[in-house]
């Protein structure tokens, strides 16, 4: 066996001889062993001691299996016997993340990324589905030259082996992605924490990828639209707020009539700055949301971004989105009008929204003339009892007319609920907690089983 792989082998089995570690193996597979035993009828007695069942099972049916465990484990089986000591490399899914640092740092093997890794990637034979790499701080700091220039001669070696997954955990600094991994066109899957990434000529995204997370991602050269708008089968989009941030603003974000493309979309993640617009109206707004009508989960972070109504605009909202069953809003500002108009009108046309989480805030205008506060026939609308929505959870609201408001229509709307939470009461005091507790135990709940947690 390699000697990079032995780091990976828990000495607390270098006691047990070969024929022991099978035994331990063995009972580890018991339970499969009598589901096939009862298959084929021959459960009346074991065949641990005549026949290893195990060994003699087709190649991909072993590496499905070495597959599900962490990689530590399966390269352990390595040392089983002769017919096992190669079959880890076959393995199809490379999963270096969080778990196995910890391992390694038990172990005192915290060289290993740097030392073993890059040979350890030889050694493995077949197709390499899944690809995770987690690079921790502390194992950064601990080199001299960083991990840029091996990881991007490991993407270059992934990216002849077909893979379809690749998760990129970077915490320490900035590491520029080497451009091969835009020649891995197979990719299904893709997530990215901490990098920078360049334009390629001729990179048109990726064809067959259904899910795409950004966290704290830089683009160059303004591939980011590019990358997201070429991805035509897109299912999952999660952008952070702080992703995005092109070398040439002016035009590397992304633009309405660009998302549009990406009418697959099931689940939508993403700061509405993201756009480029400081501002964003009422029907651009609903705009962007008609472009999904298959969008089952919406998360949304309005900060930083203003909205408008446009001037003589008299209609609200009236489409559906009938496929939305859960949304997450970040920023409501409660002291914006338009903005509770805006949300309100998200739920009202969210006909099956089954759970809703708000993160509100309560900042002062900027105007010298506030705009009029939100009324209660405005919020209500006619829906009574008509919402879908199973459980609510709202975050810093505070005793002021327009929360009550809102909490008030939520209860009388939502004929099924459940449980509404309410976290980090704004500026209350133990007596004024009490007081706002006794105000909402008389509003009106459409739910006969509705229940009200004061976190």
């Amino acid at each position: 066996m390699p000697v990079e792989c032995l780091e990976l082998i828990d000495l607390e089995f270098d006691y047990l001889e070969t024929e022991d570690m099978l035994i331990v193996v063995a009972y580890a597979f018991e339970p499969l062993l009598l589901i096939m035993e009862w298959v084929h009828g021959t459960s009346k007695a074991s065949k641990f001691a005549s026949e290893d069942i195990i060994s003699n099972m087709p190649k991909n049916v072993i590496t499905n299996i070495l597959d599900r465990l962490p990689i530590q484990d399966a390269v352990r089986t390595g040392i089983l016997s002769r017919s096992w000591r190669f079959n880890w490399t076959m393995l199809s899914q490379l999963v270096f993340d969080e778990k196995l640092f910890r391992y390694l740092q038990r172990k005192e093997h915290n060289q290993f990324y740097k030392r073993d890794l890059g040979r350890l990637l030889l050694h493995f034979r077949g197709f390499i589905a899944k690809f995770v790499l987690y690079i921790p701080d502390r194992v950064y700091h601990q080199t001299d030259d960083g991990f840029g220039e091996d990881i991007n001669h490991w993407i270059l070696f992934l990216s002849t082996k077909g893979m379809t997954e690749f998760v990129f955990l970077n915490t320490p600094t900035m590491l520029k992605l080497s451009t091969h991994l835009f020649s891995c066109l197979e990719l299904k899957h893709l997530k990215l924490h901490k990098c920078q990434l360049y334009y390629v000529p001729g990179f048109h995204g990726f064809p067959n990828l259904l899910s795409l997370d950004f966290h704290k991602v830089l683009f160059e050269s303004c591939i980011c639209r590019e990358f997201i708008t070429g991805c035509p089968l897109l299912e999952i989009l999660r952008i952070s707020n702080d992703s995005l941030n092109v070398s040439c603003h002016h035009n590397g974000n992304l633009k309405l009539v660009e998302m549009a493309k990406l009418e697959n979309l099931k689940v939508l993640s993403l700061s509405l700055s993201t756009l480029g617009h400081k501002t964003i109206t009422h029907s651009d707004f609903f705009q962007l949301l008609g472009f999904f009508p298959k969008l089952e989960k919406l998360d949304l972070n309005f900060g930083l971004c203003k909205l408008l109504t446009e001037a003589g605009a008299s209609t609200r909202f009236s489409s559906t989105l009938p496929c939305l069953k859960s949304i997450q809003l970040d920023g409501i500002d409660f002291n914006n009008r338009f903005m509770v108009l805006y949300v309100w009108d998200l739920i009202k046309g969210s006909s099956n929204l089954q759970t809703l989480k708000m993160k509100v805030t309560h900042l002062k205008e900027d105007d010298d003339v506030s705009p009029p506060p939100v009324g209660s026939r405005e919020i209500d609308c006619g829906i009574i009892g008509k919402l879908q929505l199973r459980r609510v959870e709202l975050h810093s609201i505070k005793d002021s007319e327009i929360d009550v408001c809102f909490i008030k229509s939520l209860l009388a709307s939502s004929s099924l609920l459940e449980k509404m939470v309410i976290h980090k009461l704004y500026g209350f005091d133990v007596e004024e907690k009490y007081t706002f507790a006794k105000k909402l135990l008389k509003l009106h709940r459409a739910s006969p089983i509705a229940e009200i947690d004061l976190d």
